[in-house]
C-alpha cells in the first residue's frame, strides 16, 4: 500500500469519491503547557493541508475535534481560523447531497454548506460528535454547532434519543453522489457505551434507513460507510460495542474514541465489511498505543470498490516508550537507590538519542515525549519531580517521565491481551462515583436511583448542565405519581392501609428503576418540557420555584383537591369547593361534617421514608359516620394544642413539641416549614371567605 496518494498525471477520475479520514484530534489538548500548547492544532492544519494536496472531494472526522466539551476562545479562535482557510476557497465541488439535507443536518439552516449562496466553499468537512464534544445543556448544544453555524462544518449524527425505555434511534445516511459512483454515509454520535450497547441488544430501538430505489438504481448499487465515536476494546463487554451489533449491509466502517493507529482495514470475520482505525493525531495518553506512528487514511471509493492510502503525519511530536522490570536488570541492586537512578537516566538517555534521529516522517525537529513504564516490585520508588529537572529543556514532560507500577499476579495468569487493552483507555480516571460513596457509607438510597444521581453528577460537573439534578428529581417524581396512581384502588385501601401501600409501590418502583439503570438506561438531562398531570411545564432555570397555593401544590404532589385533613396532618386549609362547610364546622377548625358528597383528601406521612402522599375519596353519607369517630379523637387532641398554643407567646415551636410527645410523625414540621404560615392562623379563626392564594418561593434554582 503506497503512501504517496497524488493524483496519477494531476487527473482525478469523474467517477471517483476522494475521501480524507481522521478523527480524535482533540483541539485545545494541554493549551496551557508551554511547550505542547500547539501540537493538536498543527496536527490539524497537516490534515488540512494534506487534503488539500491530494485534491480530495471531503474531509471525515470521526469525533473528538475539541478535547474540551466547552473549548476556550483560544481554541476556538484557532480553529476556525484554520478552517476558513482551507476551507473557504472557490474550488469546485464535484458530489452532490441528493438526500433530504433537513434531516442529515437538523440546524436551522438544513443544507450542506456547500450550497449556501453566500459562502465559497471548496473543501466540504462531514464530522460527528464524540464524547468530548458531545452535546449538552438545556439547549443539547456542541461545540461543533459553533461551527456549524459558521457554515464552516456539515455536523451529522447527531441523535434524538426518543421513545420509553432505553429509547429508539434512526439512522438516516448522507447520500452522495458523484458521476456513477453513489455513497450512502452512515454517522452515529457518541452515545453513553453501556446505554448504545443495550439499544443494540433491544429489538427495534436501532432503524438503520436504507437509500430509496429511484432512477434505475438499486440498493446494493450504494456502497456503505459508517463513521462511529464508541468504545471498541472488550475489558467490559457492556461498556464497549461489538462490531457484530454493526448491520451486515455496511462495506466499510470508520472507528473513532481508539487513539491507537490501526489504519490499515481490517474484515470482520462473517460480517462482510471492513473496519479502519486512524487513531488520534495527537498524544494524548502516555502510553504504548500511542507511540506508534500517527496517520490518516486517504479513501478512494469508485462505484462498489475501493482503494485505502495511509499517508504519515509529519508534524506530530516524537514520542518514545519503554518498560523496565527493575528486578529483571543485573546492575540494578534493590539497596543502592543511586544504581536505579543510573540504571533509569541510561535508558531515557537512549530513548531521547533514538527521537533525534532524522527521519522522512518529521518535518521538523521537536523535544520529544518520553515515558518510562517502571515495574518496582521489591524496590522503592523515586520521586518523578526530582527525576525529570534533569532533563528540562531536552524533553517535552519532565515531569511525568516516570510511571511507577507493580505487577499484579492476576495479569500474570491471564495473558498480555488484558493488559495491553487497559493500557488503551485513552481517558481512565480514577474518579469517585457515586455509588461507591453508597457502598462505603452503607447508605439505602430508595426513592431516586443512584445511577440517575450519578449521571446527572456527570453532567452537571464535566458538561456544566445546570439543570441535571432537576431533571433526575422531576424525572422520578413523575414515575412515583404513576406508579401510585396506576395501583391505588382508592374504593378498597382503606386508610390504616396507606403506608403499606405507598411502601409497597415505592420498593416496587425503585427496584424497577434499579434494574433498569443498570442495563444502561439513562435519562436525557438536556430534555426539560416535562408533563405533569397532563399540562406541560418547561423547566427554565429563571421560573423554577414552587408555590403554597393550591395549583402548585397538585402539580408537585399529583392530587387533584387541595382540602387537606386535619387528622393526619396537624394543619388544615379549607378550600373555596368547601367554604361554606368551613363556615357550618368552625368550631372543628374547617373541617366540614355535615355535608356528605365533600372530597375529603387525606396527607399520611411516612416515617421510614419521609413520603408525603395524598389521596382523595369520596366519603358517603354512611361512611362518615366512622370517619367522624376518627375525626373527634383528633379533634380533642389538636383543640388541646390550638390551647396551649393560644396561652404561650411561642405556641408555634409548643404546638410541635406536644406533637413529637404524642408519637407523630417528626416529617410534620419539615412540611408545615414549606406551607403557607397562613395554615396555623386558619386554625384560630375559620375564615368568613376562600383565603387568598399566596405564593412564596422556596427551593428555586439559583443561576450561578
Amino acid at each position: 500500500m503506497s503512501e504517496s496518494a497524488q493524483p496519477r498525471g494531476g487527473e482525478v477520475d469523474s467517477n471517483t469519491l476522494r475521501i480524507l479520514v481522521a478523527t480524535d484530534c482533540h483541539l485545545g489538548y494541554m493549551e496551557r503547557d508551554e511547550i505542547r500548547r500547539f501540537d493538536s492544532f498543527q496536527a490539524f492544519e497537516e490534515i488540512c493541508a494534506l487534503a488539500d494536496q491530494n485534491k480530495v472531494d471531503l474531509i471525515l472526522l470521526g469525533g473528538d475535534l475539541f478535547h474540551e466539551n466547552k473549548p476556550s476562545r483560544s481554541t476556538l479562535v484557532k480553529t476556525i481560523e484554520i478552517l476558513r482557510r482551507y476551507c473557504l476557497n472557490d474550488q469546485p465541488i464535484k458530489f452532490q447531497v441528493v438526500s433530504d439535507q433537513t434531516v442529515n443536518f437538523p440546524n436551522r439552516f438544513g443544507k450542506v454548506n456547500y450550497e449556501d449562496p453566500n459562502f465559497n466553499v471548496g473543501l466540504p468537512v462531514f464530522t460527528i460528535h464524540g464524547n468530548h464534544d458531545d452535546p449538552a445543556g438545556v439547549d443539547n448544544l456542541s461545540a461543533i454547532d459553533i461551527l456549524s453555524a459558521c457554515n464552516l462544518v456539515n455536523y451529522f449524527g447527531k441523535m434524538d434519543l426518543g421513545g420509553s425505555g432505553v429509547g429508539q434511534i434512526a439512522v438516516y445516511p448522507v447520500l452522495v453522489k458523484k458521476g456513477m459512483t453513489s455513497v450512502a454515509l452512515y454517522g452515529l454520535g457518541n452515545i453513553r457505551d453501556e446505554r448504545l450497547n443495550r439499544m443494540f441488544q433491544t429489538p427495534h430501538s436501532v432503524q438503520w434507513m436504507r437509500p430509496g430505489t429511484q432512477d434505475g438504481e438499486s440498493v446494493s448499487d450504494w456502497f456503505n460507510i459508517l463513521v462511529l465515536h464508541q468504545n471498541r476494546i472488550k475489558t467490559n463487554p457492556k461498556s464497549a460495542i461489538n462490531e457484530h451489533f454493526l448491520p451486515r449491509f455496511l462495506d466499510f466502517v470508520v472507528w473513532g474514541h481508539e487513539h491507537e493507529c490501526l489504519i490499515d482495514p481490517q474484515e470482520v470475520p462473517g460480517m462482510g465489511f471492513h473496519i479502519t482505525q486512524p487513531g488520534s493525531s495527537v498524544a494524548t495518553s502516555l502510553i504504548d498505543g500511542e507511540a506508534k506512528p500517527k496517520h490518516v487514511l486517504l479513501l478512494e471509493i469508485k462505484g462498489n470498490q475501493y482503494r485505502p492510502t495511509k499517508i504519515p503525519l509529519r508534524s506530530v511530536r516524537p514520542f518514545e516508550y519503554a518498560e523496565v522490570v527493575l528486578k529483571d536488570e543485573a546492575d540494578v541492586d534493590p539497596n543502592d537507590q543511586a544504581s536505579v537512578l543510573e540504571h533509569l537516566d541510561k535508558i531515557v538517555r537512549n530513548l531521547i538519542e533514538k527521537s533525534s534521529q532524522p527521519t522522512a516522517s518529521r518535518s521538523e525537529p521537536k523535544l520529544p515525549l518520553v515515558r518510562i513504564k517502571v515495574d518496582y516490585s521489591g524496590f522503592s520508588t523515586i520521586n518523578p519531580q526530582r527525576f525529570g529537572q534533569k532533563y528540562v529543556g531536552k524533553v517535552a514532560n519532565p515531569q511525568d517521565i516516570l510511571i511507577f507500577s507493580k505487577s499484579a499476579k492476576k495479569r500474570q495468569t491471564t495473558g498480555d491481551h488484558i493488559d495491553d487493552s487497559e493500557k488503551l483507555r485513552p481517558e481512565e480516571l480514577n474518579q469517585q462515583t457515586i455509588e461507591a460513596l453508597v457502598a462505603e457509607s452503607n447508605l439505602k438510597m430508595e426513592i431516586l436511583p443512584v445511577d440517575d444521581l450519578d449521571i446527572a453528577l456527570h453532567d452537571f460537573v464535566n458538561k456544566d448542565d445546570k439543570m441535571a439534578f432537576y431533571s433526575c428529581l422531576q424525572r422520578n417524581l413523575e414515575e412515583t405519581r404513576n406508579k401510585l396512581s396506576s395501583e391505588a384502588d382508592k374504593s378498597k385501601i382503606e386508610e390504616e392501609d396507606i403506608i403499606v401501600k405507598v411502601n409497597e409501590c415505592m420498593q416496587e418502583r425503585v427496584k424497577e428503576r434499579s434494574l433498569r439503570s443498570k442495563d444502561g438506561t439513562r435519562f436525557t438531562s438536556s430534555s426539560q418540557n416535562l408533563d405533569i398531570g397532563g399540562k406541560s411545564f418547561a423547566a427554565q432555570s429563571s421560573l423554577n420555584s414552587f408555590s403554597d397555593d393550591e395549583d402548585t401544590r397538585d402539580a408537585l404532589l399529583g392530587a387533584k383537591s387541595t382540602d387537606v385533613g386535619r387528622k393526619s396532618s396537624g394543619f388544615t386549609r379549607p378550600s373555596k369547593d368547601n367554604a361554606d362547610v368551613a363556615k357550618r364546622g368552625a368550631s372543628k377548625r374547617g373541617r366540614g361534617r355535615g355535608t356528605s358528597s365533600m372530597k375529603q383528601t387525606t396527607l399520611t406521612f411516612s416515617q421510614s421514608r419521609s413520603t408525603t402522599v395524598i389521596r382523595s375519596e369520596d366519603v358517603s353519607s354512611e361512611e362518615e359516620a366512622d370517619a367522624n369517630e376518627v375525626v373527634e379523637n383528633s379533634e380533642e387532641e389538636s383543640a388541646q394544642q390550638v390551647g396551649r398554643k393560644r396561652a404561650a407567646p411561642r405556641g408555634r415551636g409548643r404546638g410541635r413539641g406536644s406533637t413529637a410527645k404524642r408519637g407523630r410523625k417528626t416529617d410534620i414540621a419539615s412540611i408545615q416549614s414549606m406551607m403557607s404560615k397562613d395554615d396555623d392562623d386558619s386554625e384560630d379563626e375559620p375564615p368568613k371567605k376562600a383565603p387568598p392564594r399566596v405564593t412564596r418561593n422556596y427551593g428555586a434554582v439559583r443561576r450561578r
